[in-house]
């Protein structure tokens, strides 16, 4: 398998890349490489059922709304299991990034 640049794939692709099973073989696991610009909002992020997800932020702070409420400050992380949802937006004055990944719970389905 070769490198990629999640960061390039991410901004070919309007601000978000999913590194999974097209890029991998795997339904395993997955990552997701995002990117908000100063006031921009995230799409819902929500596993769905069966899916857990780690969500990081990896560059800035994110003001959340949703299951969790609050700010998820850079080098935090909080998890969403099934269909908890949240929304992300960058209420800073730069760029950031937050970084998903995500799998199948105990109970999750298979692919």
């Amino acid at each position: 398998m070769k490198k990629l640049s999640l960061k390039d794939k991410a901004i070919t692709s309007k601000g978000e890349y999913v590194f999974g099973s097209e890029d991998t073989g795997s339904h395993a696991c997955y990552m997701i490489y995002g990117m908000l610009k100063p006031g921009e909002k995230a799409r819902e992020i929500r596993p769905g059922k069966g899916h857990e997800e780690l969500l990081l932020a990896a560059r800035g702070n994110f003001s959340v709304t949703g299951h969790f409420v609050g700010m998820l400050e850079e080098g935090s992380a909080i998890r969403l299991e099934g269909e908890q949802t949240c929304r992300l937006e960058n209420r800073g004055d730069s760029d950031a990034v937050y970084i998903i990944s995500g799998g199948h719970s105990e109970h999750g389905h298979h692919h």
